[in-house]
């Protein structure tokens, strides 16, 4: 099973925020997950980024993969393997 980290639209028309979660790449974006690790709100003013490092790295030491934007959001927080 391959898995993902990667983000999950939330929210209203034109007003997104998301959830970064581990789900199996097979899975729809919005579709079901395997666990809910932090939020990110790009519509607030600063942005708000809510991320459990220590559950993220644990998943990436178990082989999960993150996706372009979650990679970047990582990088922002100091979230490293």
């Amino acid at each position: 099973m391959a898995v993902k980290i990667r983000l999950k639209r939330m929210g209203a028309k034109k007003a997104p925020f998301y959830r970064i979660v581990v789900a199996d790449s097979r899975c729809p974006r919005d579709g079901k997950f395997i666990e809910e690790i932090g939020y990110y709100n790009p519509t607030t003013e600063p942005i708000t980024i809510k991320v459990n490092a220590d559950k993220a790295s644990e998943w990436m030491k178990n082989g999960a993969q993150p996706s372009e934007t979650v990679k970047r959001l990582f990088d922002k927080n100091g979230v490293t393997k």
